[in-house]
């Protein structure tokens, strides 16, 4: 038992499984809540969380850190990230919303919280009046809230004329909430990681078989000519037409155009009713696979590449290619980048490239800039071809046109890098492998030889490009000098200003923080005071809470109220003894989880003891062990891991499960689209399930998980049909039936109907089935077999739910019958029960 003890402590799914109830008591979502419920950038401090349970961070330094991270001596990047969880509040930017009020909502929902996640108290009582119960005073709710007045925040995420905020100037509701830090996030950089190793192997795999050919070594060499020709003359690997044809797409425009040397196009006249300018370049014979647009400082134009000194200017970019005889073919982009640019958004999150538009921020004028458009699939022209940019911008002054053959999935880095052209002008014979493999994987990947190829690889580079370089933002903590002036307000009401003004201060009857007398308590002095060897509260709240994760009940029942309105433990001296043992373990979380489940107490069988049903009809004395339902992200997880397709990844962004279209069709500002996540990203964890605050995923509410509008360290279970409902037709239930079936018919050496019955019980519930079981199971499969024959097209509606391929070796009705079978066995209550 202890071996397997450390061997589960060890696995990284500890820490996944621990953050569960720790992200319900932070209210960790992935939007703000509140009227337009907009996405919030904040994904890497969940990651931080499950990091810290699997490395076993002691439970001081975690609380440190996520208070008051920011304040640490020269705080890492790791300890400002945790910082996340001041930010987790609910937030607004409507129209009309008063910032004080929601400031004075903010600062509440932060009392709540700490309150109740640490010291085991619900303090909102105190937010009106004195607490009746417990000795909370509304100067202690207060006190407490005005530890984070120097938390950087705004009541309204935006600016109107009511309440500017000249920071956020030009801010929509498609805009992210700040202030946000940029992060190395190792999920993303493993993906990526991944992601290029298959697009190695992918090529490798088709050079093994191309350059077993003539013609395709032929096609090869043909190429590498190719490149070499135009390296000739343009060493970087970008194609510039010296004589461009330039017009006005509209010819009522203001302004002149003229070519300069070496292609440049000078704008010259007003910038308004510029028009669109289209560009006709000859690329030369060959492939081209990317679009390079420079803007080039003009002494016409006061050394910029703009016209006037506007703060912005924007430039949008279409291309397509003419044919000597033949017809007009429009390009489409694959990705697009820039040296400079301002950031777009969609609801939260920043677009890649600048394409369709590109935004340069003021003051980029005066510095050449360039953005290079890859192309969706490379195109191959003849010498008479001729491409033609359409460019449309009101400010443009000086700009040139670059084609190349040469595409990376790093646009900026497109054309010839040295590394490529030292390969190139080698002779085949002194080619190292990996150089030879460079230069076959740009052949490969700059043609379209071979469409099909063309079209898996475009598929992975998108993906690769979606990494980001495993950069992502993340909200956190900024702390500034200008204050919150916190008062307590009589009953609550935000708009009355006649309650004292108040400092930081711990609710005054328990034992106090150490002070020199001068200074201003700090986010970081009340850190420091929840994790104190004199404050008995924090590791009782805790202790009891895991508790309660492991046995059903807690010592105390009410984990969120242990004062005098909660209840009473059942066993004051346990509680007491493992508060003690956690804080003088070095705030050990696995050390106290290695005493409980190592405990007989732990260890005891779940059958119910009828003797006991009078005396302790709850089994609050623990004379066994409490049968209890997965918790919502568990169940899926369950059916998902059943049937193989469980996806163990950890950390990184949140994943989209299957969903009832037009279900988001009621959220506004922005109004958005669900979609689901692809590939193996489908089948990540529920911990990963994205968090919609006002439209929770209809799985995890009707399986009771809180929608982490506020503090919950509690979930309710209910029992209700819906539950039912969702394992028998939520897809990702339907689709992990039609697998785990389809693994009972591959079965090796399972012969009978008997048996596959026996192995799928078995699996689902690690036990054999029983006679009644068999026999019911094995009526109700024939009479699915007979269904599914009569009714072919029904068969093939549900072996084709979910985006699993589905099985062409197997029979479909009979797969189908199984399936059937499977969702019954997914349905059960042992199934998704924990004994």
């Amino acid at each position: 038992c202890e071996k397997q003890v450390e061997r589960l402590l060890a696995l990284p799914h500890f820490g996944e499984r621990m953050a569960v109830p720790w992200l319900d008591a932070v209210r960790f979502a992935d939007t703000v809540g509140y009227h337009g419920d907009q996405n919030q950038n904040i994904f890497p401090y969940r990651d931080y969380v499950i990091d810290s349970f699997n490395r076993n961070k002691p439970f001081d330094q975690f609380t440190i850190e996520q208070i008051a991270g920011d304040l640490l001596p020269s705080p890492t990047m790791e300890q400002r990230i945790a910082t996340g969880f001041n930010r987790l509040n609910m937030m607004t930017r409507e129209g009309g919303a008063q910032p004080k009020e929601y400031l004075a909502k903010y600062q509440a929902d932060r009392v709540r919280t700490v309150s109740t996640a640490w010291l085991g108290s619900t303090m909102a009582c105190a937010e009106c009046h004195d607490h009746k119960y417990d000795p909370f005073t509304s100067k202690d709710f207060y006190s407490l809230a005005a530890f984070f007045g120097d938390v950087k925040q705004w009541g309204v995420y935006t600016t109107y004329d009511y309440t500017p905020n000249p920071e956020l100037a030009g801010w929509s509701n498609e805009h992210p909430f700040p202030p946000e830090l940029f992060v190395t996030n190792q999920y993303s950089l493993r993906r990526e990681a991944r992601l290029k190793a298959d697009v190695a192997k992918l090529i490798q795999s088709e050079l093994k078989v191309v350059l077993a050919t003539d013609a395709g070594r032929q096609g090869f060499r043909s190429w590498q000519t190719g490149i070499r020709e135009l390296l000739k003359t343009s060493s970087d690997g970008w194609r510039i037409d010296p004589k461009p044809q330039v017009n006005f797409a509209n010819t009522n425009s203001a302004a002149t155009l003229s070519v300069e040397t070496e292609g440049g196009v000078l704008v010259m006249g007003k910038s308004a009713k510029t028009g669109k300018i289209q560009v006709r370049v000859a690329p030369g014979a060959g492939w081209v696979s990317a679009i390079r647009l420079e803007l080039l400082p003009h002494v016409a134009h006061t050394n910029s590449f703009l016209r006037s000194s506007k703060a912005s200017t924007e430039i949008r970019l279409a291309a397509e290619v003419k044919r000597m005889g033949g017809p007009v073919e429009k390009l489409s982009f694959l990705h697009s980048a820039a040296t400079t640019k301002a950031p777009s958004y969609s609801n939260g999150h920043e677009l890649l490239g600048v394409h369709p538009t590109w935004r340069l921020p003021g003051g980029s004028g005066t510095n050449r800039q360039f953005a290079v458009y890859l192309l969706d699939a490379p195109i191959k022209v003849a010498s008479d071809d001729s491409l033609v940019v359409t460019l449309d911008s009101e400010d443009l002054g000086c700009f040139r046109i670059a084609t190349s053959p040469l595409a990376n999935t790093s646009a900026l880095r497109s054309g010839a890098t040295p590394e490529f052209t030292k390969a190139l002008i080698r002779p085949d014979a002194m080619l190292s492998r990996k150089q030879n493999r460079m230069l076959a994987s740009a052949w490969l990947q700059n043609t379209t030889n071979n469409p099909a190829l063309s079209a898996k690889l475009k598929s992975l580079n998108r993906e690769i490009i979606e990494c980001r370089d495993g950069l992502v933002p993340t909200m956190v903590t900024q702390a500034t000098t200008n204050h919150l002036v916190t008062r307590v307000l009589p009953r609550g009401n935000w708009q009355d200003d006649s309650g004292m003004i108040v400092e930081p201060a711990v609710p005054q009857f328990l034992p106090q923080p150490k002070r020199d007398g001068i200074n201003q308590l700090t986010r970081l002095d009340l850190a420091r005071w929840l994790v104190a060897p004199e404050n008995p509260l924090p590791a009782r709240a805790f202790v009891n809470r895991l508790w309660k994760q492991f046995f059903g009940n807690g010592i105390s029942n009410q984990p969120e109220e242990l004062g005098a309105q909660g209840e009473s433990p059942t066993h004051p001296e346990l509680l007491d003894w493992l508060a003690v043992e956690f804080r003088e373990s070095g705030w050990d979380v696995k050390h106290v989880v290695r005493l409980m489940v190592e405990s007989s107490t732990y260890r005891q069988d779940a059958k119910y003891l009828t003797e006991l049903r009078d005396i302790d009809p709850n089994n609050r004395l623990l004379a066994r062990q409490n049968p209890r339902r997965l918790e919502a992200e568990f169940v899926r997880d369950n059916a998902l891991f059943i049937a193989g397709l469980l996806n163990s990844d950890v950390g990184g962004p949140s994943a989209f499960p299957y969903q009832p279209p037009d279900y988001y069709s009621n959220i506004q500002f922005p109004s958005r689209d669900y979609f689901a996540s692809p590939d193996e990203q489908q089948y990540r964890r529920g911990v990963y399930s994205h968090w919609q605050r006002t439209f929770l995923h209809p799985m995890l509410a009707n399986f009771d998980a809180p929608a982490r509008e506020e503090c919950a360290v509690d979930r309710p279970v209910s029992s209700t049909p819906q539950q039912a409902l969702t394992l028998l037709n939520d897809p990702s239930f339907v689709e992990a039936a039609r697998v785990f079936a389809g693994n009972l018919l591959r079965a090796p050496k399972i012969k009978t109907d008997a048996a596959r019955v026996d192995l799928a019980i078995e699996t689902a519930l690690l036990r054999p089935a029983r006679k009644a079981e068999q026999d019911s199971l094995l009526k109700f499969l024939a009479e699915q077999r007979s269904y599914f024959s009569a009714n072919p097209t029904d068969a093939e509606k549900l072996l084709h739910i979910g985006q699993h391929a589905s099985s062409a070796d197997l029979k479909p009705a009979e797969h189908a019958a199984w399936t059937s079978l499977a969702r019954v066995v997914l349905n059960l209550h042992e199934t998704i029960t924990r004994y």
